[in-house]
């Protein structure tokens, strides 16, 4: 682990440097997971500054700070350098509440200072604020993104924390002297890496469902309605991982309480969530873009597919059994999207069948979940409505839809 001198006091960011997320983009998503509407608010606040903003999502959003996600070996320095009675400082562009808040969890900090509703405490101002506070003497400064240079140029002694190599070149070139902790990989690729993770590329598979009509109706030899139904299987893909990258981010803060879904990109700090509010609209209208090849109806059925599952992540996932009726109607449309995507029909009987046979095995997935929290000592799903004692109820219900489907 790096070392520095323990005399000067050393100044700390708080977005991307003590912790690997930005607060906010975290406010960003509970308030719009709380109301959607919101939405249409968040414009008008930015137009009054990125400070107003944050002042306005603090006042309305309440963020559960002991699941947010930290540089382990900076944080461990932190650790220690308080130990040895350094003083530390908190400050940040974040707003003054929420890191106020986040500085009295982690008790490292003798202050914790924060943006205020009319000035955004970030490069400059940052800079003014801490020369405010210490006067003519000299101090240490940890942060992560080149909005740091004004006040990394000051410093005594430079901290860089999950810093892209570039970056600390640049500030290399300058002759200071640099701690860096928490290094990256190459930053593109480990971006892209973790991007297509949460794109979820392993679950493409389920739109395969999408040819069930062409083969049904034994029309697989005809290359102009197999071309059609791949090419509605690829606009599905894309809608689809639309929706992933939606999910992971509304359900962040009830995967880091997750055994494994907490090394999901989103909520384990790996990706940023910038990627997501970009990549979710674009994977959608590259979605779009590619059904216009198709007959309108598949269209329609690829935004109310969209829709529906946008509501799911939102919403139906938190219902007890009926989120798995949901699950159901989702894998049967895409079985009805291959039926529009080559311009037939989906029969009666086909609906039934399918929605009674994917609503048994999302049950029997419910009732798996279940039996490991058992065995783990557990007694609820986190984030959703189900508990030990629904075993029976699950098992029941489907026995019976398997039942329905055979």
């Amino acid at each position: 682990m790096p070392t520095s001198s323990p005399i000067l006091p050393l100044f700390v960011d708080l977005d991307g440097t003590l912790i690997k997320s930005d607060l906010l983009f975290e406010s960003l998503l509970l308030l719009i997971k709380s109301n959607p509407f919101s939405i249409f608010l968040i414009p008008l606040w930015l137009c009054r500054g990125r400070a107003y903003l944050k002042y306005q999502l603090a006042q309305r959003v309440e963020l559960s700070v002991d699941d947010l996600p930290l540089n382990p070996e900076f944080h461990a320095y932190l650790t220690a350098q308080h130990a040895s009675g350094r003083s530390i400082t908190l400050i940040s562009a974040s707003n003054q509440d929420q890191v106020k808040l986040v500085g009295e969890r982690q008790a490292l900090f003798q202050v914790a200072i924060g943006s205020d509703r009319n000035e955004n405490l970030k490069a400059e101002s940052k800079l003014r604020r801490i020369q405010q506070i210490t006067g003519d003497n000299k101090f240490a400064y940890a942060g992560n993104s080149s909005a740091d240079i004004p006040v990394w140029r000051e410093a005594r002694e430079v901290l860089m924390v999950n810093c892209p190599q570039n970056l600390r070149k640049k500030l290399a070139e300058n002759g200071d002297s640099i701690l860096c902790f928490d290094s990256p990989g190459p930053h593109l690729q480990t971006t892209l890496q973790k991007l297509l993770q949460a794109m979820r590329p392993h679950q493409w598979l389920k739109n395969g469902l999408i040819f069930l009509p062409l083969i049904l109706s034994h029309q697989l030899d005809q290359s102009a309605l197999l071309l059609q139904a791949a090419i509605g299987f690829v606009s599905f893909c894309l809608c689809a991982s639309s929706v992933y990258l939606l999910n992971d981010m509304f359900d962040i803060n009830s995967d880091r309480r997750h055994q494994s879904k907490r090394r999901r990109p989103f909520a384990s700090g790996q990706l940023s969530l910038s990627y997501g509010f970009i990549g979710a609209p674009l994977l959608l209208l590259a979605a779009v873009l590619v059904a216009t090849a198709l007959p309108a109806d598949f269209l329609q059925m690829l935004l109310l597919y969209w829709l529906i599952t946008s509501l799911y992540s939102l919403y139906f996932k938190r219902l007890f059994l009926l989120d798995t009726v949901v699950l159901a109607i989702l894998y049967t449309w895409r079985i009805m999207a291959g039926s529009a995507a080559i311009s037939i029909s989906t029969t009666f009987w086909l609906i039934l069948f399918s929605l009674f046979l994917f609503l048994g095995l999302a049950l029997v997935k419910r009732y798996a979940e279940l039996m490991n929290l058992k065995s783990l000592g557990k007694s609820s799903v986190e984030g959703r409505a189900y508990r030990i004692e629904d075993l029976r109820v699950l098992s029941i219900i489907g026995i019976a839809a398997n039942l329905a489907a055979v």
